[in-house]
């Protein structure tokens, strides 16, 4: 650890938190004396509506060790967190998300399990407290990431964790403009363990992420991690081929044998709406890689600061 850096840094993206930021603070203040004095918490406003920003410049007022990031625009929750891991400095970084369901008493479990040698552990929520729906849009969004990705995901296992910084440094180094914070730890490797914790209900509102939101991050990740929907178009094609080579076959065996007397309207039009329909699937599927190659070719900011406080 380089000299006057904190030991142990807390990066948590906010966003219409504005009743939340301050109960997060003391929480998070309690339990990171349990391990050291040396620390900073990193809170990053992804340019929420509510007045969250004015909530942490009056904790970053009370305490130099609260660090406030205010981003010119709504990037999304990834993003934000790229933000913050940019500006940590700890030896150990914990991310979690700023609602409280991410328990901030389980840090020093999750910081003693890290002494053990492990570089990432991830927190496993045993028991979600999350309402029907949202529990239900999540199972699909990591059974259809875990498909068309071919990497195999933990639904229980979200952003919350700690993290040694080789690891960080290393997110750090990665541009992806589709980002996923838990799949750039899959990428990365390094000795990795998982803990169980205890999940909490929201302490305040409702959750931002609707099932359209997470459906789309599901579709951006997988695309920036796999070419597996371009695999199954051609099998998929190749397979309509086959059908449709066997079937002349029989038309042609049925039109001899005088089973066929006057030519299918019917067949001729569903054939040609059926195969005009699969080329504009396919080419659907090849115009999203381009437009994630037209993104990432662009090599913008992933995110913008408007200010910092405390940094």
């Amino acid at each position: 650890m380089k000299e006057n850096y904190p030991h142990i840094s807390v990066v948590s993206p906010v966003y219409r938190a504005e009743k939340i930021v301050h109960e997060l603070v003391i929480q998070l203040h309690e339990n990171l004396q349990e391990i050291t004095n040396d620390y900073e918490i990193i809170l990053v406003n992804d340019a929420s509506p509510d007045d969250s920003w004015d909530r942490i410049v009056d904790e970053c007022a009370k305490d130099e060790r609260v660090k406030g990031i205010n981003l010119s625009r709504n990037f999304g929750q990834h993003y934000a967190i790229t933000a913050g891991l940019s500006f940590s400095k700890g030896e150990w970084v914990v991310v979690m998300d700023c609602d409280l369901q991410d328990k901030p008493d389980e840090i020093p479990n999750l910081y003693r399990k890290a002494q053990e040698g492990w570089d990432i552990v991830q927190a496993r929520r045993v028991e979600r407290q999350d309402t029907y729906f949202k529990r239900l849009s999540s199972i699909t969004a990591h059974q259809l990431f875990s498909y068309l990705s071919g990497m195999q995901t933990d639904k229980s296992i979200a952003n919350f964790g700690i993290y040694n910084q080789k690891v960080i440094d290393e997110i750090n180094k990665m541009k992806e403009t589709a980002r996923s914070f838990p799949s750039l730890l899959y990428f990365l490797g390094f000795r990795k363990t998982t803990l169980d914790v205890k999940h909490s209900e929201r302490f305040e509102g409702k959750t931002s992420y609707s099932l359209a939101k997470l459906l789309h991050l599901t579709v951006d990740v997988m695309l920036a991690n796999s070419n597996k929907p371009l695999k199954l178009t051609v099998t998929f094609g190749f397979t309509v081929s086959t059908l449709s080579f066997l079937l002349a076959i029989y038309n042609l065996i049925a039109k001899f044998a005088g089973v066929i007397q006057v030519a299918g309207f019917t067949a001729t039009i569903f054939s040609i709406w059926f195969v005009g329909g699969l080329i504009l699937f396919v080419l659907g599927i090849v115009g999203l890689y381009i437009g994630r190659i037209f993104d990432q070719v662009k090599e913008r900011q992933l995110f913008i600061v408007r200010e910092t406080l405390n940094v």
